[in-house]
């Protein structure tokens, strides 16, 4: 009673008491649904954390890759020691054939004259002509057309080879060299011209060495590089010792180390040589100019997992929004009509959750990778497959709520004003079912993420040189590279596990949040 009259003789003394007004302006602070919804959210301190990580992932996906000095598929060099091959050696065992200048002698006549060697024969018919095959000395055979002295070809085994770059060892001077070196004799004549032949095999016109005969063959891997008679032979007393290294003083002084390799399946002798060589640089460890090191394919690690961020949140996003778009369609046409409508949708969407849709999409990705589809149509397919098989869900959601709202007052209210179907509900019921639909797509984003990272760590998802967290972890495929390359395959697991953990934070935030019972 004292504070009425208190404030009753304020009044007499004409004093000012709007302050104290109990309207509704000043007594209660109304709030709309939106900011109701929002200070719930808000008041839930590990959905607030969730959406600190999705916002950080979305500024580290696009606004990082727009920052960072390097592009998605830019590939980096180093130079390297490497071994790789130089020559290859064998010994040879088979009989080769040389024809004479002018004359035809095909491999019909080839194994024609193999097998008359073999059987010791000295003739062999074909095709009615005759052929005389004679033995000029060991492992040396001529043929001729019968009763004639002109020698077609010749069939050797000992390798006649020119010690000059880029020159090669006449017909006549090849079968001449041959019957004198396989009869053990030094000297010979061709065309009037007189040859010697050392012990080693060396053919020389006077003083010039111009060919040598060995049974090792040894041809370079590079067509630009010749190998001397020098090298040739130390490599092959290399061999006959069995030796696996070989040192070689060319003709300027400098040395060279090779490896010596054997093959039996083949019978041939790799020699490696030790060579700086520009290769990627693969695997490179994290330095100052690349924070996460390199991949296998030479790329910057921070900017594939920058832009393999974005390709994953922007398929993850474009997924929902189909799987929404057509469960929102179907579930509000089912939920709304009933019936004979209801319950053939109800019955696809049975039908759509019985496809096993993992077999289905590696037997689809499969076939994009014998048909060699472009990565970034692969990408869009990819979509279009993920959100095509996964909108019964929605569908599901969309028509239990509008079954719900459909019988309401403010749905009555709307049929006696006339307005038509499609209107009352993509109007009026869907945006009611707009809250669980955004609790249920935040949630499902989460799942889709990993699907797709799933299905590229498999090979069937991006491909090169679209970069995705999931074809980044691909490298763990590799035993040695998930034991001793740990920042090539943790960062991208750790960045797609917080994004699908954030997803899901956010997802039980905003159920929380609009449902009204919750008193957070």
């Amino acid at each position: 009673m004292s504070d009425n009259n208190e404030l009753k003789k304020k009044a007499e003394n004409g004093e000012d008491l709007d302050h104290l007004s109990l309207n509704d302006d000043r007594r209660v602070k109304v709030l709309s649904p939106g900011a109701m919804v929002a200070k719930r959210f808000f008041r839930n301190r590990i959905a607030v954390v969730g959406m600190a990580t999705l916002i950080f992932m979305f500024l580290f996906s696009f606004v990082g890759g727009l920052i960072t000095p390097y592009s998605e598929a830019q590939q980096f060099y180093r130079m390297d020691m490497q071994n790789k091959q130089y020559a290859g050696v064998t010994l040879n065992s088979e009989f080769r054939f040389a024809v004479n200048e002018g004359q035809d002698f095909n491999s019909v006549l080839q194994a024609q004259m193999t097998l008359a060697m073999l059987q010791n024969k000295d003739s062999f018919t074909y095709r009615d002509v005759s052929y005389d095959v004679t033995e000029e000395g060991k492992d040396l055979y001529s043929v001729t057309y019968s009763g004639k002295n002109t020698v077609l070809a010749i069939a050797y085994k000992d390798i006649i080879s020119s010690s000059v770059q880029g020159s090669s060892v006449p017909f006549a001077l090849q079968y001449g060299a041959l019957k004198a070196y396989t009869n053990d004799e030094t000297s010979f004549t061709v065309d009037g011209t007189a040859y010697t032949i050392d012990e080693d095999g060396g053919l020389f016109r006077g003083s010039e060495e111009i060919a040598y005969i060995s049974r090792y063959v040894a041809q370079a891997i590079m067509p630009d590089i010749f190998l001397t008679r020098a090298f040739k032979e130390e490599l092959a007393e290399a061999i006959d010792s069995g030796d696996e290294d070989f040192i070689f003083t060319d003709e300027n002084g400098e040395t060279h180390e090779y490896t010596i390799t054997y093959d039996p399946a083949s019978k041939t002798w790799s020699v490696m040589q030790l060579t700086e060589t520009l290769v990627f640089d693969t695997y490179s460890a994290p330095s100052k100019e690349h924070w996460l090191g390199t991949d296998r394919n030479g790329m910057d690690m921070l900017t594939r997992l920058m832009y393999g961020g974005r390709v994953s949140l922007i398929i993850g996003f474009i997924v929902v929004l189909i799987e929404t778009f057509l469960g929102v369609i179907m579930g509000g046409i089912s939920g709304y009509f009933g019936g004979w409508v209801d319950n053939l949708i109800m019955r696809l969407v049975d039908i759509f959750y019985c496809i096993p849709s993992m077999p289905i999409i590696i037997i689809l990705g499969a076939v994009m990778d014998a048909m060699r589809v472009d990565p970034q149509i692969r990408m869009l397919y990819l979509m279009l497959i993920l959100g095509f098989l996964g909108w019964a869900g929605v569908a599901r959601l969309v028509r239990g709520q509008i079954l719900s709202l459909r019988e309401q007052e403010f749905m009555t209210a709307t049929e006696a004003c006339g307005i038509r179907v499609s209107r009352r509900i993509f109007k009026h019921l869907i945006p009611n079912v707009i809250p669980q639909l955004i609790v249920t797509c935040t949630m499902g984003l989460g799942s889709t993420i990993l699907t797709e990272a799933t299905l590229s760590f498999l090979g069937l998802g991006v491909k090169f040189p679209f970069a995705s967290w999931g074809n980044i972890i691909n490298d763990v495929n590799d035993t040695f590279v998930l034991t001793n390359y740990w920042f090539i395959w943790i960062p991208a697991g750790v960045l797609l596990l917080l994004t699908v953990l954030a997803f899901n934070l956010v997802g039980d935030g905003l159920r929380d949040a609009f449902d009204p019972k919750m008193k957070r």
